[in-house]
């Protein structure tokens, strides 16, 4: 890689040259101080990072121990507490407080939605999800399995109807007329500062006149109709021409759902970036984002279409004045953890930089290009940067990261607390502490937000000697995960968060059974979650239909007066196998369930650089997939192999078997590389390094032997001078 000198940093030429050419220019900031201003970060927070890094192995270290001393005497939940706080991991929850963070925008603090995480690597999924703030609901019945599927190769009418019934049901539950239906209405006006709906003749307004917003188009003969429930917009859009609103005698053509309030685009768990050239990619997405300028190229359907961020919407408000919606999501972003390093940068003593505190630099300085914008056209309103951080261990750690942030803002010229956090309660140590976790940010968090997938994985990997676990399934049903996630909703409740910050849910993975997430998701807003992750910009359509069945704030309301329900005992309660007695056929199952998914996932994140994609499981039923999947089910072999539950040939033979299915899985992509029968390629060998390596890998992640692998492959295709990814 060609470096160059940059205040005693080497950075290598690609970053160098677009952060010098294309992020510089227009932020205010000149070349000198900000690489001043970068050298002084990384050599002045590297060692306390280096530290905070090496504090996880030493109590690591005497978990490990506690547990291999206790073989055949576990523990109960009050001997873990009390052991715990001995070595400093479970710290005291000290005084009540109520966080401080201000200046937080509307789709943040007062207004519950769906919301998505996109890898930045990829611009036209960027594109979008920013573009996802409003979504199509009769697509998104019409063209997924929610009402069952459309017939045919051409309109199926008979699937069309059941889709406008179903929309108008949702109406009525949503926006309800005023003794009549929905259904029923003949045509739509704008009337007096009012909606009327006519029926038969006879006018119906709204039951609750404040729902209704305006119209675009004639007042008597509009074009849209605006609605809102719950803080969340509902355009109508009436069209007797269309060939949906020709058969609809309301000529009702679409429902245009305000969906993906907000989107995290992500520089972590759906990237695979291991180097400067992969680096620049993402932050060149992110410049794209945060200037309104980003397109996408690409072919769909034989045609070149071009893909660029939506402007707002206009129409004339109830009171007959110029009014207009936010089109776009308001866009976070969510850089690396603390553990990796980047051979993007060298320090002064030749050593990889801190990936963290690259991405922290350079991301908020990118987002000063939307800071310098005018207020209404901004993707912050109030001035705000927002960043969410994962796996972080701690109050400490936590901690550390608001004073690098600090240090950042001062840098970049940018007042206390711009830059607002949001914090990934994912690791076992935050989750314990997160009383404290949030205590360390109070002025900045923003954010926390539960994940099933990383949590457990550093659950197996944190009391990895503790014993066999539970197979994957049987762990969602543990009092472990109640507590967990309703302690995370407690503790963010009793700390303010209800009206200034988000408490999120994960992920709906399986993005092609919608009619599953539909009967299903409605419990993240029912448990308080003011936002949810979805994976598809279709998801968080029939997502935000949710949120208008309930009102998620005064929801919030009813849980706190409920008082504290997710219990710190049952948090330490590890979900162990003990007396399972599992048949061979039902361990084979688990043994092959976990290695379809890692191979599946880890064979496009080494060879192709996708870090996030459909992946089908070994069912082939598509899920989505990033590094959190690939972390439990690589953990959980680790852990059956290390308790004796397998045998290291067995998860080796079926790592070979599911390597076949996997190859026959991506047997219609162009660009796979096959690893069977040889089993020698740098995918597969990833693969190898996730399972059997998994009990020594910092807190079971699974970057380290993905990023080394994936740097071979970069390699190996540079001496041949080909292209992966």
């Amino acid at each position: 890689m060609e470096r160059i000198g940059k205040a005693e940093l080497q950075v290598g030429r690609e970053l160098a040259d677009f952060i010098d050419q294309e992020v510089l220019p227009g932020t205010g900031i000149e070349p000198a101080r900000f690489w001043q201003g970068f050298s002084a970060l990384v050599h002045g927070f590297g060692e306390e990072q280096k530290k905070l890094l090496g504090k996880r192995e030493e109590l690591q270290g005497k978990i490990d121990q506690w547990y291999l001393d206790r073989r055949g005497n576990p523990a109960n939940a009050e001997e873990t507490r009390m052991f715990l706080e001995g070595i400093g991991y479970l710290l005291p929850d000290g005084p009540d407080f109520q966080i401080e963070t201000e200046n937080i925008d509307e789709e943040i603090s007062t207004v519950a939605g769906p919301q998505l995480v996109v890898p930045a690597s990829n611009a036209r999924y960027a594109l979008n999800a920013a573009n996802a703030r409003w979504g199509s609901l009769y697509d998104a019945l019409y063209g997924t399995d929610a009402l069952g599927r459309a017939m045919g190769d051409g309109y199926d009418h008979a699937h069309g109807a059941r889709v406008i019934r179903w929309a108008r049901a949702f109406l009525d539950r949503a926006v309800p007329l005023d003794g009549a239906s929905h259904a029923d209405v003949d045509s739509y006006v704008h009337a007096g500062g009012r909606l009327s709906a006519r029926v038969s003749g006879r006018s119906f307004g709204l039951r609750d006149r404040d729902q209704y917003c305006g119209y675009q188009g004639d007042d008597s003969d509009p074009d849209a109709i605006i609605l809102k429930n719950n803080g969340l917009h509902i355009l109508v859009r009436i069209d007797a021409g269309d060939t949906v609103g020709r058969s609809d005698k309301a000529g009702v053509a679409d429902m245009l759902l305000e969906s993906a309030l907000t989107t995290i685009i992500d520089c972590e768990d759906s990237v695979a970036a291991v180097n400067a050239a992969e680096k620049t990619v993402v932050y060149r997405n992110w410049l794209g984002l945060m200037k309104g300028d980003l397109e996408a190229e690409f072919l769909k359907a034989g045609q070149q279409r071009r893909r660029r961020l939506k402007d707002d919407i206009s129409y004339v408000s109830a009171e007959g004045l110029p009014a207009a919606l936010r089109r776009r999501s308001l866009l976070l972003v969510r850089n690396v953890g603390l553990l990796m390093t980047s051979p993007a940068i060298l320090d002064r003593n030749g050593d990889e930089v801190h990936e963290s505190l690259m991405d922290g630099m350079c991301t908020i300085l990118i987002a000063r290009h939307d800071l310098n914008k005018a207020v209404e056209s901004g993707n912050s309103r109030h001035g705000s940067v927002y960043v969410v951080v994962p796996k972080l261990h701690g109050p400490k750690e936590v901690a550390y990261v608001d004073r690098v942030f600090t240090e950042i803002e001062n840098v970049l010229d940018l007042p206390r607390n711009t830059v607002k956090i949001g914090i990934m309660d994912e690791e076992r140590r935050t989750s314990v502490n997160l009383k404290s976790c949030i205590r360390a940010a109070r002025a900045r968090v923003a954010f926390i937000n539960t994940g099933f997938l990383d949590r457990t994985g550093d659950e197996i990997h944190t009391a990895m000697e503790a014993g066999a676990f539970l197979r994957k399934s049987d762990i969602r049903t543990q009092p472990w995960i109640t507590a967990y996630e309703d302690r995370n909703v407690d503790i963010g409740l009793a700390c303010g968060f209800s009206g200034k910050a988000q408490i999120g849910k994960g992920m709906w993975a399986a993005s092609d059974l919608m009619r599953d997430m539909l009967d299903q998701k409605s419990g993240h807003p029912h448990a308080g979650a003011n936002c949810a992750w979805v994976p598809s910009p279709t998801a968080a359509t029939l997502h935000a239909t949710h949120y208008h069945g309930i009102d998620v704030f005064a929801r919030q309301d009813e849980i706190a007066a409920m008082g504290s329900r997710g219990k710190l005992a049952d948090l330490l309660n590890v979900p162990l196998a003990g007396g399972a007695n599992w048949s061979s056929r039902e361990i084979q199952a688990e043994i092959d369930n976990n290695a379809q998914g890692i191979l599946g996932y880890v064979v496009r994140w080494v060879d192709q650089g996708i870090g996030c994609s459909k992946v089908p499981d070994i069912n082939d039923v598509a899920l989505m997939e990033d590094r959190a999947t690939c972390r439990i089910s690589s953990q959980m072999l680790a852990n059956w192999m290390h308790h004796g539950v397998v045998s290291e040939d067995q998860v080796m033979d079926a790592l070979r078997r599911m390597a076949v299915k996997v190859d026959a899985q991506n047997a219609d992509d162009p660009n796979y590389t096959s690893m069977a029968p040889d089993f020698d390629g740098f995918a597969f060998m990833a693969a190898c390094d996730l399972v059997f390596g998994g009990t020594k890998a910092p807190s079971g992640y699974t970057e380290p032997a993905l990023h080394a692998r994936r740097l071979q492959v970069l390699e190996a295709a540079e001496s041949e001078g080909v292209v992966h990814g």
